[in-house]
């Protein structure tokens, strides 16, 4: 069986309630085809919400045992979890 290519998903400037509905189709696809990295690096502003999706849907892939990586945490990322304490869930993911 071929290795799935990895499939890129780039976050908005935006990461609120209003984006999560599209940014979670976009991931339910992504995560159908494969390993999923996911471009965190433009997110300005970040909903706790959208942390714990985003926590999901590593589990999802995880079970599916396709790899799931977050790429490039921005400031408001890397903030978002810290202050959360997130943080050691995010470590297994998280990704320069």
């Amino acid at each position: 069986m071929a290795k799935s290519q990895v499939q890129s998903v780039a976050l908005p400037r935006i990461v609120d309630l209003d984006a999560l509905d599209d940014i979670a189709e976009t991931l339910i696809g992504a995560l159908s085809a494969g390993p999923v990295d996911v471009d965190a690096s433009g997110v300005e502003r970040v909903s706790t919400n959208a942390l714990f999706m985003l926590l999901s849907a590593a589990q999802t892939a995880k079970k599916a045992k396709f790899a799931f990586t977050i790429s490039g945490a921005s400031t408001a990322v890397a903030a978002a979890i810290e202050k959360l304490g997130l943080k050691p869930a995010f470590e297994p993911v998280l990704k320069g």
